[in-house]
Order: structure tokens, then sequence, then C-alpha cells
């Protein structure tokens, strides 16, 4: 599968709200397989589909070291959300910046497989947290929308710089 290319902040196109997948295809599952490989060697922990220029309602995620625990969650919703965890957070799409952010300590996710079928599980933790950060970017959310605008203000202009000085 190939490696996609991953959007960068402050890229319009990571602003694109997802749309829902109709149907679990041949396609859909070579994207997810794109995307387990792109997260895995850039290295990540989580991908959402829209952080690869692909607007539709898919994530997926391993926080395990050993990259051996990996979720595919496809039209994934939250049901039910509790408890308050504040953690430091990065992003693929935000390289080397990590800022603490706020979100519910534990969560119940419904979604549906690879293989079309749905699932409903609780998650706390780190998982709970990936889960939440994944979503956000299928509404077009960024963690650094979280922060200050202080902070927002400073981590854009960063980035545009950067942009600047590789063209």
């Amino acid at each position: 599968m190939p490696i996609l290319e991953i959007l960068h902040f402050p890229d319009p196109r990571l602003r694109t709200k997802a749309q829902t997948i109709a149907h679990v295809s041949d396609e859909v599952r070579a994207l997810a397989a794109s995307m387990f490989e792109t997260m895995y060697a850039a290295p990540g922990i989580g991908l959402a589909a829209t952080q690869v220029n692909v607007h539709k309602r898919l994530i997926v995620l391993d926080i395990s070291d050993d990259k051996q625990d990996p979720y595919c969650l496809i039209n994934p919703e939250l049901r039910e959300v509790s408890g308050v965890a504040n953690s430091e957070e990065g992003c693929l799409s935000v390289p080397d910046i990590f800022e603490e952010v706020t979100r519910s300590e534990r969560i119940r996710v419904r979604a549906l497989d690879l293989a079309g079928n749905k699932q409903e599980f609780e998650a706390s933790g780190r998982l709970a947290i990936c889960i939440q950060h994944e979503m956000d970017h299928l509404e077009g959310k960024l963690f650094v929308d979280r922060l200050s605008s202080l902070k927002r203000t400073r981590i854009r202009k960063k980035f545009e710089k950067q942009q600047r000085t590789s063209s």
C-alpha cells in the first residue's frame, strides 16, 4: 500500500468536514491499509482520512508500542463521554508541536469495522484521547483549536514561516 501525503497546518483542506461512508468497500479497506502504513511510517498513533486529503469519516489508530493493537473506525460517533483528562497532545499535521489539551477521560464510541459490522465499545485514557483527537479531524478541527488564541497564532506563524522558507 502506498504511503500517503499528510497535510500540514495551516492547510485549509484540514478544515473540511468529512462525509459519511455509505458502504464499506474494497476501496475503503485499501484506504485504511494505506492510512495504517502512513501512520506507522510517520510515526504516529492515529490518523484521520482528512489528514491525507480524503474527506471521508475514517480513522485509524494504534497506541500500542509494538504496533499490534490497530483500530479502524468508520463513521465513528461518540455515544457517551465522562470525566476530564488533561494530557499533552501532538499531531502528524502539526509536526513537532506538543501542547496540553483537555478532553473527556472516558468515552463510548460506535463505528463500523472493516467488514462493515457495527461495533460499540468503551475507551479510557490514551485510547479515548486519541479517538477524540482523530474524530475532531473529521469535523475539520485540529488540537490547536483547543488552545488559547495566543498559542494558536504563535503556532500558525511558525508554520507559515517554514512554508515560506522551504518554497
